[in-house]
């Protein structure tokens, strides 16, 4: 897992990354501005800081991995209920679904057909996805498909879901603009491959799976097309399109122009990949954010009982002694009810403080594993605790890492890779942080 931090491979994957960056992109940072700097010179340097790399590697890729493992622990632990909850044997009808769907115009390609062997293709191909997503492979065309399998499956049936659905499908979105595989994954693993064999002088290896991978997409997104008018919105499908042409204008470049052309679509990936970033940073404080008003206003969550009452529902409990035994301490519940709203209401304020936001988002984790355990809600924990992953520290990450790679090799018994030689230091190795601290 502890790769070395590089772009993704070569090939037609896309514009968020699978290929090495720019020249710029290796560059050390300018020198700290001065207080009498000029304002050109400042907002000169704000643009090469977020179009010349792609910031938050390691939290791009913990928040790949913890998504993609979530939508597939969802669709491993329901495989066996999959035709009442998304298929042809549920409450809620295809007929019903198209009806509905004729009115909203949400995004599914369940629509297409009423089959079953459609249906379990469609649910097949979402389950795989999620699995190569989890790992990297081919991120940026496996990211498509795992959108399209999201927002298929959970348009298909709408009232499926605990909360944690909606934050899977913008997460969903969000990810297929994100350079999520620079770390972590098979593409940084392939990568780093390329990387060693141009330096020893060896040719590059054609790449012919990322092509076909494309043509193959290409034939889905024409029918989806065809489809378009029981598809769902036409903004989704304009997406698609962009995405695609937009790969293999990436392809034609790299194969072609590879001089400032490609410097240009480079830039493109880094300033989109960065946006994003800030956009998930942005959900998951509003998220938090409304909760915590919202709990402020309600008469439970001021008296400080709002905690009892889910404890002694029988749905929510998948532990009925420990649930019991926390309910009956009275002020245990006031403490965890008054502690949530505080933590949920004070984390947007503290993002520019990196202590304080750590300590909170320790005390946000716990509380989603709690969620988890006592309420039995594990999907809408785990999609939470991956979007709180966004904030972070680089440090703690590449801590992380460093020790998954040691226990995989401890495992495997195999003998870790010998040190790479010293390097020079740059800027971004003296202080690796994430957008907010």
């Amino acid at each position: 897992m502890n790769e070395p931090r590089t772009e993704e491979a070569n090939g037609p994957e896309g514009p968020r990354g699978d290929a090495p960056a720019s020249p710029s992109a290796g560059r050390a940072p300018a020198p700290r501005a001065r207080s009498g700097e000029p304002l050109d010179r400042r907002l000169a340097r704000a643009v090469q800081t977020v179009t010349g790399r792609s910031l938050g590697p390691y939290q791009s890729a913990i928040v790949r991995i913890g998504f993609s493992l979530t939508w597939l622990a969802f669709l491993l632990r329901e495989l066996p209920h999959r035709h009442e909850l998304y298929g042809p044997d549920g409450p809620w009808s295809w007929e019903m679904a198209r009806r509905l769907l004729s009115g909203n115009h949400a995004f599914t390609v369940l629509m297409w057909s009423d089959d079953r062997l459609w249906f379990e293709l469609v649910y097949g191909l979402a389950t795989l996805s999620a699995l190569l997503l989890l790992v990297g492979w081919r991120t940026r065309a496996v990211s498509v498909v795992f959108m399209v399998g999201v927002l298929s499956l959970q348009n298909r049936s709408v009232f499926v879901g605990d909360g944690g659905d909606n934050v899977l499908h913008l997460m969903a979105i969000y990810l297929v603009f994100t350079r999520c595989s620079q770390v972590w994954s098979l593409d940084a693993r392939r990568a780093a491959r390329e990387a060693r064999a141009a330096r020893a002088g060896e040719p590059a290896p054609d790449d012919r799976v990322g092509p076909l991978l494309w043509t193959v997409l290409g034939g889905f997104l024409l029918a989806a097309t065809w489809f378009g008018d029981v598809t769902g919105e036409w903004w989704v499908l304009v997406l698609l399109w962009v995405l695609w042409l937009g790969n293999a204008l990436w392809w034609v470049v790299c194969r072609y122009a590879p001089g400032e052309p490609r410097t240009l679509l480079d830039a493109l990936a880094h300033l989109a990949h960065n946006a994003v970033l800030v956009v998930i940073m942005v959900e998951v404080c509003l998220i938090y954010a409304t909760a915590g008003w919202y709990k402020i206003q309600g008469s439970r969550w001021q008296d400080g009982t709002a905690l009892f009452y889910p404890l002694n529902l029988d749905y929510f409990t998948p532990w009925p002694a420990l649930s019991e035994l926390l309910g009956s301490s009275g002020v245990m519940v006031m403490l965890l009810s008054y502690g949530t709203v505080i933590v949920q209401v004070a984390f947007p304020f503290t993002l520019f403080n990196r202590r304080v936001k750590n300590v909170l988002l320790v005390a946000m984790m716990l509380e989603h594993a709690g969620i988890a355990l006592l309420l039995g809600l594990p999907v809408f924990s785990l999609a939470m605790i991956s979007a709180d992953a966004v904030f972070l520290p680089t440090a703690f990450l590449v801590a992380l890492g460093a020790r998954a790679a040691r226990g995989r090799d401890r495992l495997l018994k195999r003998t870790p890779a010998e040190p790479l030689p010293e390097q020079r230091r740059t800027g971004e190795e003296r202080g690796p942080r994430t957008l907010v601290g």
